[in-house]
Order: structure tokens, then C-alpha cells, then sequence
């Protein structure tokens, strides 16, 4: 076990717990990130206690995981109802039990604060001058980034939530961002001083995804019903605009109009919940399949564990992430780990993780008939698909929540070192 300053972690991930199942809610790649990155830390003999609003009555006060990560659910506010723009209102509550927290025990007792979100960062910048230790932020994704971006249908992020990211930008001794393109976002356009902001990469858990033998493919396309034939087109993530899982269901309306002969092998899964905006509408994708005429190969499957996501990427021809923006794109870090090819945005942290014409193809656009010609591409030409599928193997390489959980470490070394220097000249 390596030997390290940090000895023990204060994680705030206010307004989604790392033990809620991704995919429907507020509950996305964050969540992952989250536990995966305290996960490895704890590994390294590093304690990780994680601070997140309680959603349930039943839930436990505090929930020990198996890997030794320990979840703090804190009462503030009513369990149920409250959105997450309802959430500031509750940020006093909650920053003032997790500053009892550690007030039960003796001075020091946390050596790092690394705050997820915007509202998280509130209360690490509090527990920061409180405690005295230094305060790493992720962003995870941004509001200007967002509204510069927004999707038809979608609702602007408030102005408010601008002004409480630029307060944490300000309080933070270090920003990690996901991919280099965040760190200039978050230098552009929240005036982050490109001293104080790191890029480490999320990873993969290529236990989990893992490309399958030709076998246990067939096997997986069994279990989902899926023919061994099929041409599986699979989406998976929260639907909302902001993902545009539409684009993708108007990409193949128009392909199975060019194409009526692929009609009868497409299946289209959509492996997820609503989610933010989408939650006004639930049913608004299924209408659109049925307006559409493709409801006969759209399928709609509810959100799932890591596991048996890893078998419908393992049983896709092609995975579409086509949203308006991803802060990194994990959905897509994770099928090109189990060989899926991937049909992505060029946007975001994307831009990072597909490697355009070797693991997959970036499309600059959302019209859906630019779309259904990509689409049209990997799905008609084997060579295409195979090599792709070879591609995407070799970026997941990349990829690893080890690297990202040592080079997390290096960045709270860097934070104390610059905190102790701020001390210093102050003194």
C-alpha cells in the first residue's frame, strides 16, 4: 500500500448519491466517477467519507460499502419533491451537518475537501475555511457551457447557478477538469486562474467492460432478445435534450426510409430513465417513436446495473451518443472498452474520448440525416465496423479509474502545496 500525506478524504456530492443507480434522475456518469475515483483511493489506504443529501426515510444515516467507502446521507430538506433547482435553499442545512460531522472528531481529522457540482462546491468552499484544508473541485459540467449549447426544447440553466459556479471557481485551491478542453473553458469563461487547474481523465473499469468472445456475445443477445442477426443501434443515458437521444431516433426514420431493407434486423434499445427537462414530458421519446413509424425497432429499456450494461454494449453494432454536450462522455469510454463502436458529437469531452475514423465517428452536426448517413456507414460496411471495433479497444487503453485515482492523489499533494504557500504569504 503506497504511503501518502492524505490520509483521509471529505467527498461532497450533494445532489446525487454515488450509490443511486446511473442512468435515470439526477444519477449519470458524475455518480460513477464519484464512487469509482473513492473506490481506488480507499485502496490506496486512503479513508473516503462521502457527503450526499438524503432522498428516503429508509435509507441509513451512514452506509459502509462493501470496497470500504463510507456514504453519509444527510437530512436537509423534505426526501422527495425537491428538484435540483430547488436544492440552494437547503445548502445551509446540509453544509451544517457535515461541519458537525467532523467537529465529533479531533482537529484534523479530514486533510482534502474535493467537492462534485456547483452546489457541492458551496459547501466545500465553507468546510474549507472551516477545517483549514484545501478545497479540489470538479465541475463535472458547467452552466455557460450548457446554455452556449442548449438543445431545442431544453431549459437555460439560471442565472444563479452562473454566478454560485464563479464563487466556487474563485474558492477553490484546485479545479480538476475532466478533459483539456474544460480546463480552457473553465480559464475563458470563469476567469480560473491556469495555475490552479488540473486535467485528469474518469476512467474505465474494464473488469466490468471488457470485450466478449464470439459465445458469450451470442449469449448476451440472448438474454436481451436480441436476434443474432440484429442491427443494434443502442443508446444509453438520461433522457433529456441535453442528451438528444431524439436526434438519434430521427437519424434512423430517415435511414429506414432510404433504407427499407434494414427495417426488419434494426433494433434501437434506449437504455436509461427521464431525467432534468425530460422529466416534464416522460413520454415524450416514445411519442416520437410512434410519430416516427419506428416504434417497431425502438426499444425502451429501464435504467440498469453496471453489469448488465456492459451486455447490451457487448451486443451493440454501434453505440450513438449524440448529445449537445458531455464534460467527458463516459458512456462512450465505456463501449469502446467492451468493443462497441461509437457514432458521437463532436463536443465536449467527446472530442477526447472517440478517436475520430479509428474508434468511432464524430460528427460536427445534429441533423439527423448527416447522422443517418454515419449510421448508414458502420451498419452496411463490415470492414468499417470491424476495424472501428478494434479502434475502440485500443483508445480504451487510455482509460483507467487506477490512473485517474493516482493522478486525483497528485492533485491534492499539488492542493495542500499551494494552499501552504497561500498561508505563507498571508503570514
Amino acid at each position: 500500500m503506497e504511503e501518502t500525506a492524505i490520509g483521509r478524504v471529505a467527498m461532497v456530492s450533494l445532489h446525487t448519491s454515488p450509490l443511486d443507480q446511473p442512468g435515470t434522475g439526477d444519477a449519470g456518469g458524475m455518480n460513477v466517477y464519484v464512487l469509482e475515483v473513492a473506490r481506488r483511493l480507499v485502496a490506496r489506504g486512503i479513508e473516503v467519507d462521502v457527503f450526499t443529501r438524503a432522498t428516503s426515510s429508509s435509507l441509513d444515516p451512514v452506509v459502509h460499502t462493501e470496497d470500504g467507502v463510507t456514504v453519509h446521507h444527510v437530512h436537509a430538506g423534505p426526501f422527495e419533491g425537491l428538484s435540483k433547482e430547488q436544492l440552494p435553499g437547503q445548502l445551509c442545512v446540509f453544509a451544517r451537518d457535515v461541519l458537525r460531522t467532523e467537529a465529533a472528531h479531533p482537529a484534523g481529522h479530514f486533510d482534502i475537501v474535493h467537492s462534485h457540482y456547483w452546489l457541492s462546491g458551496q459547501v466545500g468552499a465553507l468546510a474549507r475555511d472551516r477545517w483549514g484544508v484545501p478545497l479540489v473541485h470538479s465541475m463535472h459540467t458547467m452552466a455557460k457551457v450548457k446554455n452556449a449549447a442548449l438543445a431545442e426544447g431544453d431549459t437555460p440553466e439560471p442565472l444563479a447557478r452562473e454566478i454560485g459556479e464563479e464563487q466556487v471557481v474563485e474558492a477553490a485551491d484546485v479545479l480538476l477538469a475532466n478533459t483539456d478542453l474544460e480546463a480552457k473553458q473553465l480559464i475563458n469563461l470563469y476567469d480560473a486562474d491556469p495555475g490552479r487547474v488540473e486535467v485528469v481523465h474518469p476512467g474505465v473499469d474494464t473488469e466490468v467492460f471488457r470485450p466478449l468472445s464470439a459465445q458469450d456475445r451470442a449469449r448476451a443477445r440472448r438474454e436481451r432478445d436480441l436476434p443474432q442477426d440484429a442491427l443494434v443501434l443502442l443508446f444509453a443515458g438520461r433522457i433529456q435534450p441535453l442528451k438528444a437521444p431524439d436526434v438519434l431516433l430521427r437519424a434512423v426514420a430517415e435511414l429506414v426510409n432510404r433504407r427499407p431493407d434494414l427495417r426488419g434486423r434494426l433494433v434501437v434499445p434506449v437504455v436509461g430513465g427521464p431525467s432534468g427537462s425530460g422529466l416534464e414530458r416522460p413520454t415524450a421519446l416514445a411519442n416520437l417513436a410512434a410519430e416516427l413509424r419506428i416504434d417497431d425497432v425502438v426499444r425502451f429499456v429501464p435504467p440498469v446495473p453496471q453489469d448488465q450494461l456492459a451486455g447490451w454494449y457487448s451486443s451493440a453494432t454501434l453505440v450513438a451518443v449524440p448529445s449537445y454536450n458531455e464534460s467527458f462522455g463516459l458512456v462512450a469510454a465505456e463501449a469502446q472498452a467492451s468493443g462497441a463502436p461509437v457514432v458521437a458529437a463532436a463536443v465536449g469531452g467527446l472530442t477526447t474520448v472517440v478517436r475520430d475514423g479509428r474508434s468511432g465517428l464524430l460528427l460536427d452536426t445534429h441533423d439527423p440525416s448527416e447522422w443517418a448517413s454515419a449510421l448508414e456507414r458502420v451498419v452496411t460496411d463490415p470492414a468499417l465496423r470491424d476495424r472501428l471495433a478494434a479502434g475502440a479497444l485500443v483508445q480504451a487503453e487510455q482509460f483507467s479509474w487506477e490512473a485517474t485515482a493516482a493522478q486525483t492523489l497528485a492533485v491534492y499533494e499539488r492542493a495542500r502545496s499551494l494552499m501552504r504557500k497561500e498561508a505563507g504569504a498571508l503570514s
